[in-house]
């Protein structure tokens, strides 16, 4: 567990960038950067997830919700209820919040006020907590323990691991539709049919860019994975990947997550905020030269008309220059084939790496 705890705390200087949607994409994107200045609890922000002019930013600092687009921020704490200030990940659902947190799996059901705080005595994996989102009454909880899911709200959790096929049990990041469950972990991509109960595991000899695997998505059946190693793509269920790297415009090899809707794909990594709108073929990317708050992009999420790009240097904001921008799905949390269970997906965060350092597992 300390291990764990040193590599997200090394993950520290995270924040986020907001920019427009792929219809302002032919005359560029330009950004302008929000901080502590906002009301931010930190500029190290880990996650972030937004619906309507609602922004939920996880920092090292507690949980701050907006809820005029990021003019300003309230903070929420331990002394709500929270499991830990250092909170790693965030998902809403109208008034519920879920926030996953170094001391725990953290719910709200009054918008942030209170928390009810679920642990390792509640089935989870871990207390560390990397990812987490919910639908209904199920919750998923990525953790150093491996993939916890519940389907009574928190209220217990069954825990699945390599005993369960998963490729590790630290687990980065989670998607799931239906009864299909996607796992990044730093063994693998794993992937259940069965609700978790088995997983098959797919690595490099898959051609994945790495077994390093920080985030996943879907749209429809081509799944999405930012590796240590470039962005792999799969088209036939994992069987096999497409690699896509520097060579093809990346601003880094290392990816820390990843989202698309049709042809267009949007890559954080530790050199820039990279926009492909050919399948993965050629990346522009953007940079601080661009108005981004770092380099180092740790997440990316888009809803509506607006993507939200988290950097080691603040939250960083783009006016749409469409009037009538193109839409994009709402994630799963899961998009693409998940938003037929009416998910609004979150941004995953996943882990990052430090400011100081290079990326770390």
């Amino acid at each position: 567990m300390a291990s764990f705890r040193t590599a997200l705390l090394a993950i520290a200087a995270t924040a986020l960038s907001l920019a427009t949607t792929p219809a302002a994409l032919a005359n560029g994107l330009s950004f302008t950067n929000y901080t502590t200045a906002q009301g931010l609890a930190n500029n190290n922000v880990q996650g972030v997830y937004a619906s309507g002019s609602s922004i939920y930013a996880a920092t090292t600092g507690g949980l701050s919700i907006s809820t005029n687009g990021g003019n300003s921020f309230t903070n929420y704490t331990t002394s709500n209820g929270l499991g830990g200030n250092v909170v790693i990940d965030v998902y809403a659902s109208g008034s519920t919040i879920y926030a996953a947190t170094f001391g725990g799996l953290s719910i709200s059901t009054d918008g942030g006020n209170s928390f009810i705080n679920y642990t390792t005595s509640d089935g989870l994996g871990s207390d560390d907590v990397a990812s987490v989102y919910a639908i209904g009454s199920s919750i998923y909880a990525a953790t150093n323990g491996g993939l916890s899911i519940s389907t009574n709200g928190g209220n217990s959790f069954n825990n699945y691991t390599t005993s369960n096929g998963l490729g590790s049990n630290f687990v980065r990041e989670i998607y799931a539709g239906g009864s299909t469950i996607y796992a990044a972990t730093s063994g693998g991509l794993s992937i259940s049919s069965s609700g978790g109960i088995s997983f098959a595991n797919y690595t490099t000899s898959n051609g994945l860019g790495s077994i390093n695997v920080r985030a996943i998505y879907l749209d429809g059946s081509t799944i999405y994975a930012a590796t240590r190693g470039g962005l792999s793509i799969s088209t036939n269920g994992g069987n096999s990947f497409t690699n896509y790297t520097t060579s093809n415009g990346l601003g880094d090899n290392v990816l820390f997550d990843v989202y698309a809707s049709g042809s267009t794909i949007y890559a954080a990594t530790f050199g820039g905020l990279s926009i492909s709108t050919d399948g993965g073929n050629s990346f522009t990317n953007y940079t601080t030269s661009d108005g981004l708050g770092s380099n180092n992009v740790v997440g990316v999420y888009a809803s509506g008309s607006n993507i939200y790009v988290a950097t080691l240097g603040g939250l960083s904001i783009a006016q749409q220059s469409d009037p009538t921008p193109s839409a994009v799905p709402g994630p799963l949390p899961l998009f693409g084939a998940a938003s037929a269970f009416g998910f609004s997906r979150k941004l995953r965060r996943r882990l990052r790496a430090a400011a100081t350092a290079s990326p770390c597992c």
